[in-house]
């Protein structure tokens, strides 16, 4: 999570601050119902101390941003919160970025003040860079070359700050500033250092193509797995299983089979993880006995990896061992359960309801198994499972996790449409959005303004677009 880790704690999903940081739809309805500060603090809040379990895969910001807009909110708390002296302290993304992708939304609603903080804070802010893509799609021509000069004052002439805008200049995220200012006819000075700058970009770049530091043709299965243990023994700390699997595919042959085997029995964490996934992967018979052996390792990463093994297997013997071992309460239970959730025939649904009941004992709506045995009981209709599939939804901290189980209740709960289907239509996650047009029931008045708004939203995604007009071009349903 993006908190500090002395601010992660997630408020009573029954709580407006609950179902905000959530990002859940009723959160949005419970805040235009709530009075207009209490509402307000609370969109702060969330906004200031990112509530993401996973910020590379939820989204928040166009869910805040919309919601600024439809109270009318002050921008001053993110005013504060960006140019505050912390910004010096702490410059990490994880403090400030949300708040920059809130204004970036905002600004293409036309919020002027979004849009003044996000031209202040890529001059002076030091997460300066995010503010810039943010400004970069969202911009004029004009103003993004007169924000040139401030920006490039950052790097100063020196080698070493040269070297800084040289990988500031092959890193862009978005090239379009970049490109204006080293076109900008009124400032030769500086297209002749952004023009340096690109051409510096563009010999390092070859030079690391030129001198790859990963494996090379004509390496031996131990040349491989020493690559993969020196990752592991450098500082940061390198964990290779996956790419030294790869590797080995292409050079392993039948007479390395023995020092593989025995690699994957006792070899060192890494060399042992490689190999593991390198004979899955190739359905060896005696894969899954080194597997249940690895899993029962001391060594986490061991562990971890060998679970890891047996779920990337695909071999006709894979689901008759998932199901020998959907009945144990260990780990390794709990991923043939997830085997057979994602590649089961309908008998294994017990097996697969049986594991989701399990996990949510003992490690709640969040765990990390929890979304594909509910993808599982979606995929298999276990109509039973609507019960757990309700209390996921309303207690999970993971929007991403809340999507996949509303696809499933569509599935099994025929209350849906009339139910959590209407929600879903104000949630934070676009394929949530997406579900609620294509299931929500459309006698509810709510759903047809809404459904209209999404329809002439220019900030929506595409497909949430196509699933509303499906629904506002076809007959209405009950």
């Amino acid at each position: 999570m993006f908190a500090s880790p002395t601010e992660t704690d997630i408020a009573p999903s029954g709580s407006l601050l609950g179902l905000l940081q959530r990002g859940r739809g009723d959160g949005w309805l419970h805040a235009l119902a709530a009075p207009r500060p209490e509402a307000v603090a609370a969109l702060d809040l969330c906004v200031l101390h990112d509530p993401r379990l996973d910020w590379q895969l939820e989204h928040r910001s166009l869910y805040y941003a919309r919601l600024y807009a439809e109270l009318g909110a002050d921008l001053g708390a993110l005013a504060a919160h960006l140019f505050h002296p912390d910004d010096l302290s702490r410059p990490e993304e994880e403090r400030t970025g949300l708040a920059l992708s809130v204004l970036g939304h905002l600004t293409s609603y036309d919020n002027r003040a979004a849009l003044d903080l996000l031209r202040r804070y890529a001059v002076s802010g030091a997460n300066w860079r995010w503010a810039l893509d943010e400004l970069a799609v969202r911009d004029d021509d004009a103003a993004l070359r007169a924000l040139g000069p401030a920006v490039l004052d950052r790097f100063p002439a020196t080698e070493e700050g040269e070297a800084a805008l040289v990988t500031a200049v092959r890193d862009a995220f978005e090239p379009r500033p970049w490109r204006l200012w080293a076109e900008d006819p009124a400032r030769p000075a500086q297209r002749a250092r952004l023009a340096r700058a690109s051409e510096g970009g563009h010999f390092t770049r070859w030079q690391r193509q030129l001198r790859p530091a990963g494996p090379r043709p004509g390496w031996s299965v131990a040349a491989v797995l020493a690559w993969a243990l020196e990752g592991y023994e450098s500082v940061p700390r390198q964990w290779r299983e996956a790419p030294a699997a790869r590797c080995l595919s292409a050079v392993a042959g039948p007479e390395d089979r023995p020092a593989l085997l025995s690699a994957a029995a006792d070899g060192e964490p890494p060399v042992r993880a490689a190999a593991l996934r390198h004979l899955a992967e190739r359905d060896d018979p005696d894969a899954c006995a080194l597997i249940e052996a690895a899993a029962a390792a001391a060594d986490p990463d061991v562990a971890r990896a060998a679970l890891t093994a047996f779920a990337r297997m695909c071999g006709p013997g894979v689901l008759p061992q998932a199901r020998r071992w959907a009945g144990r309460t260990d780990a390794l239970g709990t991923t043939a359960a997830t085997v057979l959730a994602r590649r089961g025939e309908e008998s294994d649904a017990p097996s697969v309801l049986a594991a989701l009941h399990h996990v949510l004992r003992t490690g709640g709506a969040n765990a990390a198994e929890t979304q594909p045995l509910v993808e599982g009981v979606g995929r298999l209709t276990v109509r039973p499972a609507a019960p757990l599939l309700r209390y996921i939804y309303r207690e999970t901290a993971s929007s991403q996790l809340r999507g996949h189980t509303a696809r499933a209740l569509a599935r099994v709960d025929p209350g849906f449409a009339a139910g959590f289907a209407v929600e879903c239509l104000w949630d934070c996650e676009e394929d949530t959005r997406e579900t609620g047009a294509r299931h929500a029931t459309t006698g509810d008045t709510r759903v047809m303004e809404r459904l209209r708004r999404l329809a002439a939203d220019p900030a929506e995604e595409a497909a949430v677009q196509t699933a509303v007009r499906g629904r506002l071009d076809g007959p209405a349903t009950p």
